[in-house]
């Protein structure tokens, strides 16, 4: 599949963000043929974690969360890594972007504790997903179904639990990204 002409947003916390979670993703959609921007909540570098504690590596941020607009991308991708997703969550900015993207009905992926930024954003009620097992009492507590499955499909929103399904996550996600809007997304943000 093809995503030629597509533009994708990767969010990516200043610091925490869990590595292969934001590196596997992002290098399976340019591998696709996207332009991927990374979007991050200050501008300059921001470090990612392996297993959550161990420094990685530094990325450029190409905008930050301030400047940028669902409508000028056509899909999105949210990283895990418990101390990246907290401080996404954490930002007024981040949540009404993500929840731009569930009105326009454009397709997301989430992995692992990357969820917790859809909860703040309430788009999880009615839909079926997956995360971290330590998200799923947020989840089912905001109206989401959690099943513990190496990806999830509903609605143009992709989640995985963990690292470990990289592979069947960045498969679905560029599937999700090439088949564009769902229209019944719109309905349940």
């Amino acid at each position: 599949m093809t995503l030629q002409g597509k533009t994708i947003a990767v969010l990516i916390a200043p610091r925490g963000t869990e590595e292969p979670e934001f590196t596997k993703p992002r290098d399976a959609l340019v591998a696709a043929g996207a332009t991927v921007t990374v979007i991050g909540l200050e501008a300059g570098e921001a470090e990612t974690v392996n297993n959550d504690l161990d420094p990685a590596g530094k990325y450029p941020v190409d905008k930050v969360i301030d400047v940028v607009s669902a409508s000028s991308f056509d899909g999105l991708v949210i990283p895990g890594g418990s101390v990246g997703a907290d401080k996404l969550r954490g930002s007024e900015a981040v949540i009404a972007f993500v929840r731009d993207f569930f009105q326009q009905a454009k397709p997301v992926g989430v992995i692992c504790h990357g969820p917790w930024t859809l909860v703040e954003a309430d788009v999880v009620k009615g839909r079926k997903l997956t995360s971290f097992p330590t998200v799923k009492t947020d989840i089912r507590n905001a109206g989401g179904e959690w099943v513990d499955a190496e990806v999830v499909v509903d609605k143009g929103l992709v989640t995985s639990r963990n690292p470990n399904d990289l592979p069947a996550f960045c498969t679905k996600i560029v599937e999700e990204f090439a088949e564009g809007r769902h229209p019944d997304q719109a309905r349940s943000a």
